[in-house]
Parts: C-alpha cells; structure tokens; sequence
C-alpha cells in the first residue's frame, strides 16, 4: 500500500480502494520564463506512474477478477519507461472526485511520492455539479499540473466529451452540460500548454460509437476502451520522444458488454445512479433548461455561449494576473478554439499537429510556442 491510501502494482493491473488559450508561464522573479522543456528526472528505483482523477482513472468499466477495477492507467504503466515492468503504478483516483478534491487531497500524496509520470484526468464530475464555477476547475488543475511540472513529472492530462451527449439528454438539457465541458476542456488545454504537459484530445474519437467500447452503464469505458485510451496515451508519449514500450494489446481478457447486462444494471443499479447525481443538480439544471428555451425561442443562444466563453477566459487570465491578456485572445471566439501548431515538449519549433480537428468539448490548437504534446485519442466521459 502506498502512502495515501493508492494500491499499487509493478507495471500491472493496481486496484484503487475507494484546449484553447494558453497562458504564459512566470519565472520566480516575476517575468515570463522561456517555455519549459519537458525532461524526465533521473531515474529511480522504482520509477512511479501516479494517477490522479476520478471513476476513468479508478478503472471503472474495466473489472478483475476477484473485485475491483484495472483500467487505462494500469495497462499504460505496463508500457511505460526503459523496461517492461520497469513502472510502478499508484492509483490514487475515486470515483466521485470534483477537480477541487483532487488538488486538496489527491495532489499532497502524489508529490510525496516523487512520480515520474503523473495523470490529471478530472472535471466531467464538476460539470454535474449544481456549484459548477470554472474558475474553481481553473484554479485546482493550474494548482496541480504546476506542482507536479516543478516536482519534474510527466504530466498527463485529456479532453473529455459532455455529459449531456454520453447521457442522450434532450438539447435543453444537454447544451448547458456541453457548455460547461467546452469551459473544461479549454481550461485543461490551456494548464496543459502552460506546463509543457502532455496533452491527449479525446473528445472525439471514432470509437465512441462503438458499443463495445463502453460498459454496462453506458458512461464508463469497458475493457476494450479502456485499451484504446492507455493506447492513445502511449502514442501520445512516444510522440514527444518520451521512453515507452509495446503499445498495451488490444485483446480482451474478459467478455464485452451486452444489451442484457446493459438492462439488468439500469434495472439495478442504474436508477439509483442517476437519482444520486441528480438530487444536486437536477433544480439547478431544470432551470438551466429553461433559460436555454428562452434564448432558443429569441434566437439569442449565442448570448449564452459568449457569457460562458468570457467566463473561461477570465478564469485563464486569473491565473497569471493581468499579463495574460497580452497572450491570450481577443474577443469571445478566442476561447472556444485558436489556430497555430502544436510543440513536442524538448523540440521547439518542431510542429505536433493532430492529424483531426479536435470536438468542441475541447479545442483544437492553442498559439505557437505555448502548446502541449497532444495526441489524437479516444472519448470517454467520468462519473
């Protein structure tokens, strides 16, 4: 048992108990640093991979034998650093955790750990929640991926698809839900480029509408999307020049999902799951709805997506004061996607374009000179 409470497995399968602007990094001084190159530490004995997050990263949809979950972070330790096996894996993710939690709890015990790699992967539970404020997300995620990027970490973090979408909610009730992931994405994007981090865009991906790709809950990744996103992490590694093994197989260990397992678990489970997530946000989101009707019938939607994107490029520029204005965008259309190419962290001036367009849960590009690694991936949504 690792310090904080993480189960841990060399490089195997571990059990957890429980893009837009970019902003520009400050020296100690004051001023602006030169962009930072990515670096491994020195290698220890043993290198560890720490996972932060919530259910996606815990390994839900993706069980073994016994009890408990694997998931995309246990089959990427395995492929991850000079030898096979050579990368301890310490989960600390929990299902349930908000972005804020992760910095407050998850973060103290990850940098005790001293991690060579490490994984952000939160913010789809912040979007269902009632409270939901972006610059609470902001704050927390600049909070933790800077800390980790100072400890000398490899700092992993994705773009995740809205809730409304994954849950087929009606448009009223879905586009607030996608708003809210768009200010997500862009913020997660954003922290990412600012550290130099390696970015994985997974908002869209073919695979999403593979149903085999998904658990019974319809909201989780199963065994087979579980795979495919350590994959997409590990071409997104290899892509920065960063040590990495055989890409984690494809082959299942266990069954796929199946219709009638899919209705034996909403008959359940299913319907308490929902029930608990909505005593919170449900008020909040039927009004929400409403407001979305309104604009919708005054032809004035794009009002609702102008307050929302101002109120991710102030929570961009409260991370780095007033000097964020003279980097970052100008106008509304800023925040929700800008042009430029991509840098593999250590190789400056060499260009790291996703070979897509990025979904707009998440943006595509952000300016030259202050992007992260990015790779295309694969979708999958947290709960």
């Amino acid at each position: 048992m690792a310090p904080g409470g993480g189960a841990v497995a060399p490089g195997g399968p571990a059990v957890s108990p429980g893009g837009g602007a970019a902003i520009p990094r400050r020296a100690p001084g004051g001023g602006r640093s030169p962009a930072p190159v990515l670096a491994l530490a020195p290698s220890l004995s043993p290198a560890r991979f720490v996972a932060l997050g919530d259910s996606l990263t815990e390994g839900l949809g993706d069980p073994v034998p016994g009890g408990g979950w694997r998931g995309w972070a246990s089959l990427l330790a395995g492929a991850l650093g000079e030898r096979p096996g050579g990368v301890e894996l310490v989960n600390l993710a929990r299902s349930g955790a908000l972005a804020a939690e992760l910095a407050e709890r998850q973060l103290p015990a990850a940098r005790a750990l001293g991690p060579r790699f490490a994984s952000l992967v939160v913010g789809a539970n912040d979007t269902l929640r009632a409270a939901f404020a972006i610059e609470r997300v902001a704050a927390a995620l600049d909070r933790a991926h800077g800390a980790l990027s100072a400890d000398g970490a490899v700092v992993l973090t994705a773009c995740l698809p809205d809730p409304g979408r994954m849950l087929g909610l009606p448009a009223p009730l879905a586009r607030p839900l996608a708003r809210r992931m768009r200010a997500v994405n862009t913020v997660v994007h954003a922290v990412s480029a600012r550290y130099q981090g390696v970015h994985l865009h997974l908002a869209e991906h073919p695979w999403v509408a593979e149903r085999a790709c998904w658990s019974v809950d319809r909201l989780h990744p199963s065994e087979r999307g579980h795979r495919l996103l350590a994959r997409g992490f590990h071409a997104a590694l290899a892509a920065a020049g960063l040590p990495v093994g055989p890409p984690p197989a494809l082959t299942l260990d266990g069954p796929p999902p199946t219709r009638a397992g899919s209705a034996r678990w909403m008959a359940t489970r299913g319907t308490r799951w929902v029930a608990d997530r909505c005593t919170d946000l449900l008020p909040g989101l039927l009004g929400l709805a409403l407001q979305e009707c309104r604009h919708g019938v005054a032809g004035s939607g794009r009002l609702l997506d102008a307050a929302a994107d101002q109120a991710t490029r102030t929570a961009l520029a409260a991370l780095d004061g007033a000097d964020h204005g003279s980097d970052g965008a100008d106008g509304v259309d800023g925040v929700e996607g800008m042009n430029g190419a991509d840098h593999r962290p250590g190789r400056a001036g060499a260009p790291d374009r996703a070979d897509a367009p990025d979904s707009p849960g998440g943006p595509d590009d952000a300016p030259p000179g202050k992007t992260a690694a990015t790779a295309k991936g694969a979708a999958t949504m947290t709960g």
